[in-house]
């Protein structure tokens, strides 16, 4: 049986959310081209109120660092790993993102593919299109755009990679020939935020779980966002 758009749960929020919030639509343009949107909001996207010890259930050696291990409990099954049924007419091995529904599909052969939940871009910084995955890099630095720095001054010029940097443990680099997007796909250390809208347009996983999409993806991997 085909899943539904929305379980009963995510409907109900997203009702919520659109009587709480004027309805409004915007338009960005980017790398992969125009895309307007509704503004609806999923989930929490901060960590007001948040317990952050809950969320975490020990810690395994990762490198030079050590990768906190989430509390799978507190995370909506639907946005745990899994493998389901997913027909495409991409080549297996392929990654295909839905930021709609917060989910990042890795194609496999017979139409089935390994999904994960993700955190999406927030209002205004939608993009969809066609990249490949130009580099890979384990804890990695973080340089944020002069477009990042010029809304935030507050912000560094480079984070070293680490537990507390905003790539998390993994990220992959989206391009478009030899021209790096500028978006990626990454970790994050906040793992209450998989299922919202919150990063600025990239797509962020669990820790464990960009560690293990980590391994399957080599560089040159196609990404279809849509």
């Amino acid at each position: 049986m085909a899943r539904s758009l929305f379980t009963r749960r995510r409907f109900l929020a997203a009702a919520t959310a659109t009587l709480a919030t004027p309805y409004s639509v915007f338009a960005q343009e980017g790398t992969f081209g125009m895309r307007i949107e509704p503004y609806v909001g999923y989930g929490q996207e901060n960590d007001e109120g948040i317990d952050v010890e809950e969320w975490y259930i020990g810690w395994v050696p990762d490198g030079r660092h050590q990768l906190r291990r989430v509390n799978q409990k507190k995370l909506d099954p639907e946005f745990r790993r899994q493998l389901v049924n997913y027909s495409h007419a991409e080549q297996p091995g392929t990654i295909v993102i839905d930021p709609n529904d917060h989910f990042l599909y890795l194609l496999r052969e017979g139409n089935t593919a390994i999904r994960y939940g993700v955190g999406t871009g927030r209002q205004g910084f939608g993009w969809s299109g066609a990249a490949s995955i130009g580099r890979k890099a384990e804890w990695p630095d973080w340089h944020p755009p002069k477009e990042m720095l010029l809304r935030q001054p507050e912000l560094p010029e480079m984070m070293p990679g680490g537990p507390d940097n905003p790539l998390g443990a993994r990220a992959m680099y989206l391009y478009q020939g030899t021209r790096d997007t500028l978006y990626r796909i990454h970790g994050t250390k906040e793992p209450w935020t998989i299922g919202t809208n919150v990063s600025s347009g990239c797509i962020r996983l669990l820790n464990e779980e960009i560690a293990d999409l980590y391994l399957r993806t080599p560089v040159g991997t196609r990404v279809v966002v849509l």
